[in-house]
């Protein structure tokens, strides 16, 4: 009799724990593996996060932020994107001279090791809408190379808040 409580309580928790762990992750976060270098030095190839699918819900992406969305649908892909958002709604982006330009003022951006050796632009972001770029700005398929450079803000499925993998640079994305 005390074996069959124990088990059926067992049951339970371990029941509780899968639905709850499903909700965690259908709703709040998921877990992500980057398959290219377009955002070194910041994030590596293999680099394992996790995805806050709630960081918005009250605001909008930032400039800075590192964002999961949906590949716009020229590229034929199915496997979602990160990149750093670089063009709010109402700006204008413009590359040249080895630097990002927003509003016709040079855009600060420590996190770069190689500059942009390309020119695009100007163009203005619409509203609803946002201009990602990668941090490995000559070898990333980004904003700049898509013939719809813009990412719709209903597209962004959440921000990247914390690498777990590798464990030697466990913490928090900057």
């Amino acid at each position: 009799m005390k074996f069959l409580s124990l088990a059926k309580d067992l049951i339970i928790i371990i029941l509780a724990a899968l639905l709850i762990a499903f909700v965690l992750q259908a709703f709040v976060f998921d877990t992500r593996i980057v398959p290219t270098g377009s955002m070194e030095p910041t994030i590596n190839k293999n680099d394992r996060f996790f995805n806050f699918k709630l960081a918005y819900l009250f605001s909008g992406p930032r400039r800075g932020d590192i964002v999961v969305f949906s590949p716009p649908a020229e590229l034929g892909e199915s496997d979602d994107l990160l990149k750093r958002v670089i063009g709010l709604p109402g700006e204008t982006v413009e590359v040249k001279d080895h630097k990002v330009y927003i509003n016709d003022e040079p855009l600060d951006e420590p996190y770069l090791v190689v500059l942009p050796d390309y020119t695009f632009g100007p163009v203005t972001v619409p509203e609803g809408c946002y201009f990602m770029l990668g941090d490995n700005r000559n070898s990333s398929v980004d904003s700049h190379l898509w013939d719809d450079p813009f990412v719709a803000r209903k597209n962004i499925k959440g921000k990247i808040v914390l690498r777990f993998w590798p464990r030697e640079n466990f913490g928090k994305v900057k």
